[in-house]
């Protein structure tokens, strides 16, 4: 797969070395000459250059690429890239970063973005994840389809404790995906009862989340449920 990535700054550089280890063929663009250290990422294609201009992209080869990466610390910048990649060139698959809350309701497929990726929200939603007992944490938003990932992490106190998972009748439209217990991440099992700690990971449907809340911790539901939705 040919990616190209606009922005070849840390957050570019470092998508950049993921890619290649994974075997995917990579070219950063970028505007700034003191951006372009070849000598960092020195498998990828370099190219001085403006990521929002036609002219730059055709040199590019913009066309023959499978995805675009808009990654730049500039939110314009992100969505005119990631609509010349979608509309002028017709790129299948297009990422923007979002550095800035206040312009997420921006980068959609209007803009010609495909995924949105806001730093500030993943990390709220890391954070969550990470210190939240009891409340439902609403992870990430499957885009192509009405579903979200959630998290769990099971307080001592939940009806759900010592239950097998086979005993307990989830919402409609919910699916428990993973279990993870000491720090390692299983499939559920049917016969596998579950265990005060444990954090659990669904795909569902975002009508039946309270309703999944009430079931897991009637006593800890909040409101609403955390929402620190990333979209993908």
């Amino acid at each position: 797969m040919r990616v190209a990535i606009a922005g070849a700054g840390n957050v570019g550089r470092s998508i950049a070395s993921e890619l290649l280890a994974n075997g995917h063929q990579v070219l950063l663009i970028d505007r700034d000459p003191r951006a372009i250290k070849t000598e960092s990422v020195p498998d990828a294609e370099w190219l001085l250059a403006d990521a929002c201009e036609l002219s730059s992209l055709e040199e590019a080869g913009l066309d023959s690429c499978d995805a675009a990466i808009a990654a730049t610390g500039d939110d314009k910048v992100n969505l005119v890239h990631s609509l010349l990649a979608k509309t002028e060139f017709g790129v299948p698959r297009t990422v923007g970063r979002v550095n800035h809350p206040r312009n997420e309701w921006m980068f959609d497929d209007l803009w010609g973005v495909d995924v949105a990726v806001s730093t500030p929200r993943l990390m709220c939603a890391l954070v969550e994840e990470a210190v939240t007992v009891g409340d439902l944490v609403r992870l990430f938003q499957f885009r192509k389809g009405n579903s979200n990932l959630v998290e769990m992490t099971l307080p001592d106190d939940s009806p759900a404790v010592g239950q097998r998972v086979g005993a307990l009748t989830f919402p409609p439209a919910v699916v428990l995906v993973a279990i993870i217990r000491d720090g390692r991440a299983t499939a559920p099992q049917r016969d596998a009862a579950l265990e005060g700690g444990d954090e659990l990971l669904f795909v569902t449907d975002p009508e039946h989340e309270r309703e999944l809340a009430e079931l897991l911790t009637p006593n800890h539901v909040r409101p609403s449920v955390i929402d620190n939705t990333v979209g993908i």
